[in-house]
């Protein structure tokens, strides 16, 4: 098992960025897959981007690329969402997950909130 820790959330005009942190321990991550997800109010949970065990495939929800990021440090067991260009709906709690693939998710961390004002 993972356990999933996300750090780095808080409150940004639009237009600013953020860099969101996901610290695991247990098992190592280079073992998993590994998303971000958000849920923002009163709405469903939504797949943000993902990425693979070696990092040589990635998804990103269509509304996101080309200003969010994915990247993974094995070694260091974090997982990072660099957001640029940040905008009011983009306001949601996000979370980390890990999995077997890009598409399957089976551990999943409490949470950050992101607010972003316009």
């Amino acid at each position: 098992q993972v356990q999933l820790v996300e750090s780095g959330g808080g409150w940004v005009q639009a237009g600013g960025s953020l860099r969101l942190s996901c610290a695991a321990s247990g098992r190592l991550i280079s073992t998993y897959a590994m998303g971000w997800f958000r849920r923002a109010p009163g709405k469903e949970r939504e797949y943000v981007v993902g990425i693979t065990r070696n990092g040589d495939n990635t998804y990103y929800l269509d509304s996101v690329k080309g200003r969010f990021t994915i990247s993974r440090d094995n070694d260091k067991r974090t997982v990072y969402l660099q957001m640029n260009s940040l905008k009011p709906e983009d306001t949601a709690v996000y979370y980390c997950a890990a999995g077997g693939d890009l598409y399957l998710y089976n551990y999943w961390g409490r949470g950050t909130q992101v607010t972003v004002s316009s």
